[in-house]
């Protein structure tokens, strides 16, 4: 309702002209005074703060841990999602997707094709470790992963990431202790699904809700003062090696020749003995034989023993004479030695 300004130029007419009405008359006019549209639009401001504070969208690679009062109530899943309005239920939105990462001993100053690190002596605390064998080895390496309990990881421990960078370095420094320096430049693999084991056990021992996805060991060596030393001590063991390996190469040529030529001349013998047992069996089987025909036909027998021999005798000898023991002179036999087929 507009204000009723002839009665007010007729109030001021009275009271001297432009003297101001009172504040209790101010005050009235107020409170006469109405406004139809006021109550709407206090109206659509408060729903559109109850829709803005109220509705909520959760990332495909996210979830929402909604509080209220502060306290724990529920996780929600991607999506679009109804809370009470801002100051009685509020959300945090936590990555569960993504991979993070926590580097030990370097610091990545640029990543890229050709990243550049940063390896100074304010990380000499977390790369320098004691080996098992009482080397000091330096240690980089990167540890990634990701939340998968978006609710231990923002209750359970006060600083998460303090707690992971604890862990790490402890179960890395456990891991390099119980080996040798070798050990530690040649398996690296190794001991990074080792730690890994040990790191994931104890995140969940801590309630971290944390994932480790994998640990990267960088490259492994000594201190850069003892580098020329510890070459050195390489190099004369792999002289070693080589002439251990070479020992070894020609052991393995030599012992299994002897061994063959061993059991070679061991076979050679059982077989010469089985010939030689065999012929002797053979030889006796057919005496036992020869003798059963001879004791049953003597003459038989007799002669034509003596035919057998002169057929194996008389082919060996050269040019054959028969001599009659009543003349003294030589009479050949029908040339014996010139007959076709009859080596001489």
């Amino acid at each position: 309702m507009a204000w009723d300004w002839e009665k007010l130029k007729q109030q001021q007419q009275k009271t001297g002209g432009g003297v101001p009405p009172g504040v209790d008359e101010v005050v009235k006019k107020f409170k006469n005074l109405k406004l139809p549209g006021g109550w709407i639009i206090i109206l659509v401001v408060l729903l559109v703060y109850v829709g803005s504070s109220s509705f909520y969208t959760v990332g495909v690679d996210e979830v929402g841990v909604v509080q209220r009062f502060g306290k724990y109530v529920r996780t929600t899943q991607p999506g679009l999602h109804f809370k009470l309005p801002r100051g009685i239920e509020d959300v945090t939105k936590v990555k569960i997707r993504y991979i993070y990462k926590e580097e030990f001993g370097f610091r990545t100053l640029e990543a890229g094709v050709r990243s550049q690190y940063a390896t100074d002596q304010a990380y000499e605390g977390e790369y320098l470790m004691l080996t098992g064998d009482l080397n000091v080895a330096v240690v980089p390496w990167i540890v990634q992963y990701r939340v998968k309990n978006a609710y231990e990881y923002l209750f359970k421990v006060h600083n998460v990431k303090a707690t992971l960078r604890d862990l790490a370095e402890s179960t890395m420094r456990m891991v390099v202790g119980d080996r040798s320096i070798n050990e530690i430049i040649s398996k690296r693999e190794e001991i990074a699904d080792e730690a890994r084991a040990l790191l994931q056990t104890e995140l969940d021992e801590a309630e971290t809700g944390i994932h480790v996805v994998t640990i990267e060991m960088k490259k492994t060596n000594v201190p850069e003062p003892v580098q020329p030393s510890f070459n050195e001590v390489n190099r004369a063991v792999q002289e070693k090696e080589q002439m251990v390996y070479q020992a070894r190469e020609e052991y393995n040529k030599a012992i299994p020749a002897a061994k063959g030529n061993a059991e070679k001349t061991i076979k050679s013998a059982e077989g010469f003995a089985l010939d030689r047992v065999n012929r002797a069996k053979g030889d006796a089987a057919r005496f036992v034989a020869v003798y059963d025909e001879y004791s049953k036909a003597k003459d038989v027998t007799r002669r034509r023993l003596y035919l057998e021999a002169l057929k194996d005798v008389l082919p060996k000898v050269g040019r054959k004479y028969i001599i009659d023991a009543d003349q003294e002179n030589l009479l050949p036999l029908l040339n014996l030695g010139k007959q076709v087929g009859v080596q001489k």
